[in-house]
């Protein structure tokens, strides 16, 4: 079973417009890509039209969540303000439709709580009964929201961050409690290997501990640039997703510069696919 190969446009936000990296990934073989969830700062209706003249699809967005957002400090679902949450339950419904809209069928979840009284961004590690309990009160506002996205034709993921984000969700397994909490055909989890490299003893242990929830994978090296360009084992990743039978997306979610981006996202993707095909 082969992989499908896509890339996370949030990316490339601040290289060029996003016409050319669209020309760009089509040419080079990519088959897809993840639009960023911004759907109030974006025309919907015109990114559409664009995308469609282009001929990649979407296969999903990606939540910008935390530092990954000027917004990110207002999306947190673990939150203890009320109006938080449901400001960040809206966020979500948001990026549900415009997923549909767009033509994709998944948006990651990631849990963030409160900076000040529940430690995030503090780096922090703390016990698994703190990590249920914190995370169990919000299963049931994700239920919801789960069978929102199933009547929008859209899946929901789990992705665990390393602790340097949150300390509540960090590994396969804390992401595959949460899912099967959930308990919805539609709900599943998404793995990242750079948070992967901080967070999990064995990457093979986690990808075959959790692979009947692994929905998608963002592939990115332990400094995030492209896989290949620094020392997490990409070989052992690969072949253990095919022996897992994986043949969903592998989205590169890299950091990029206005230097190199032309030729890491080719070098990326050949360097994953030769691994595939070896």
């Amino acid at each position: 079973m082969a992989f499908k190969y896509s890339v996370t446009l949030s990316s490339f936000r601040s290289i060029e417009p996003i016409e050319q990296t669209l020309d760009r990934l089509k040419k080079q073989g990519f088959d897809a890509a993840e639009m960023y969830g911004e759907p109030d700062k974006i025309n919907i209706k015109d990114l559409k039209e664009t995308l469609d003249s282009h001929g990649l699809p979407i296969c999903g967005i990606t939540g910008m969540w935390g530092r990954s957002s000027q917004d990110g400090e207002k999306r947190k679902l673990l939150s203890q303000d009320p109006e938080l949450v449901k400001h960040s339950e809206n966020y979500v419904k948001r990026c549900i439709e415009m997923c549909q809209y767009l033509g994709g069928n998944e948006i990651n979840i990631c849990l963030f709580a409160d900076t000040k009284n529940d430690l995030d961004a503090n780096h922090s590690v703390i016990s698994e009964e703190q990590k249920k309990s914190k995370m169990e009160k919000t299963i049931p506002l994700l239920l919801s929201l789960a069978r929102f996205a199933s009547d929008h034709g859209v899946n929901l993921m789990i992705e665990p961050l390393n602790r340097y984000s949150t300390p509540y969700c960090n590994t396969a397994l804390d992401a595959a409690y949460i899912a099967s909490k959930i308990n919805q055909e539609n709900v599943g989890i998404l793995l990242d290997t750079f948070h992967m490299n901080i967070e999990e003893p064995s990457f093979e242990k986690a990808i075959l501990d959790s692979k009947d929830l692994v929905r998608h994978m963002h592939f990115a090296d332990n400094n995030r640039t492209m896989p290949g360009c620094a020392h997490i084992d990409f070989e052992l990743i690969v072949k253990t997703l095919q022996k897992i039978s994986y043949d969903k997306y592998v989205s590169f979610e890299s950091n990029l510069s206005e230097v190199n981006y032309k030729s890491a996202t080719l070098d990326g993707l050949q360097f994953v696919k030769k691994l595939e095909n070896t």
